[in-house]
């Protein structure tokens, strides 16, 4: 039984804060403790919240018995592995790693400590309110566009990394057949890691995925178009426009939905029910982080970045 998880937040940015108010406010859960190299923004956040401020990560390990580690996405790894050695199921904030060799590492250390592992690819939650991964058929074909304007935020990897990863996990899930080609363009504009791209995955059972991401949009655009072989669903999550010509029931109000309101509470959520012996698993898994990680790591390498 866990009577009052203690919960740490690693990395005290903006996903950072978004983690520590989801733990602050949750039943059966007491955020203690919130770690970044930068003490003054460590306990800014933490005090905020009545938690502690920590810049020394055996600190803050010592004191907590879960953690989502929000820091930037070349830290995960850094961060994730001693807290895991440490026996601290994790919650690590998309993507997982920046490499197939950490992703794994991070995999491997969950699975010999028997720690629950999660990753926030939160399209699932989404997904599941709207009843996309209760339909039993497999997609032949699936366009995603994800745009925005520019952000500085995030901009510690590509947007293939940032944005695009959710699709291609959203896409994985829907039908898993392994990516056989994947071919790809992009652009840099604010450098270091390319900011815009558009790709085609050939799977192996021959369905396609068409997928562009952008974070130097003019305007915000998301959009989804999946073929089923009996029907098509098409959703503007903008203008909220829904059409399900499939003969599975999907819930165009999914927005309005526990889950479709608040996407990042229900994964938190779902990842403490896992720990808790609650769920059997986290709503994703490092393992299923992985598999996306490696095939957004083909766009990057396709598209010449």
């Amino acid at each position: 039984m866990h009577p009052g998880l203690k919960a740490g937040v690693a990395g005290a940015g903006a996903f950072g804060g978004h983690h520590a108010r989801k733990y602050a406010g949750m039943a059966g859960v007491e955020l203690v403790a919130v770690y970044d190299p930068d003490i003054d923004r460590a306990r800014e956040l933490a005090a905020g919240l009545s938690a502690r401020g920590l810049d020394d990560l055996g600190e803050f390990l010592k004191a907590v018995d879960i953690v989502t580690v929000a820091s930037p996405a070349f830290t995960h790894a850094a961060v994730a592995l001693p807290a895991l050695a440490a026996g601290k199921a994790v919650y690590v904030e998309k993507p997982i790693a920046t490499t197939i060799e950490d992703a794994d590492k991070i995999v491997a250390k969950a699975a010999e400590k028997g720690l629950v592992l999660a990753c926030g690819l939160q399209e699932r939650v989404v997904s599941r309110a709207m009843g996309l991964l209760d339909i039993p058929e497999k997609p032949l074909f699936l366009e995603a566009v994800r745009r925005a304007p520019w952000n500085p935020r995030n901009t510690d990897v590509s947007c293939v990394l940032d944005l695009m990863i959710h699709d291609i996990d959203l896409a994985v899930t829907l039908n898993p057949a392994e990516a056989l080609a994947v071919e790809a363009e992009g652009r840099v504009t604010h450098g270091p890691f390319v900011d815009e791209v558009s790709c085609e995955i050939t799977l192996g059972d021959g369905a396609t995925v068409k997928l562009n991401a952008s974070r130097i949009a003019e305007a915000r655009e998301r959009r989804m178009r999946i073929v089923y072989p009996s029907g098509e669903v098409e959703i503007d999550f903008i203008s909220r426009a829904f059409r399900n010509s499939t003969p599975f029931p999907l819930n165009a109000d999914f927005t309005e939905t526990p889950a479709g309101r608040d996407p990042l509470g229900a994964s938190v959520g779902a990842f403490v029910a896992a720990v808790k012996g609650e769920a059997p698993r986290p709503a994703a898994t490092g393992a299923e982080a992985v598999v996306a990680l490696d095939i957004a790591l083909a766009v990057e390498q396709a598209a010449g970045f």
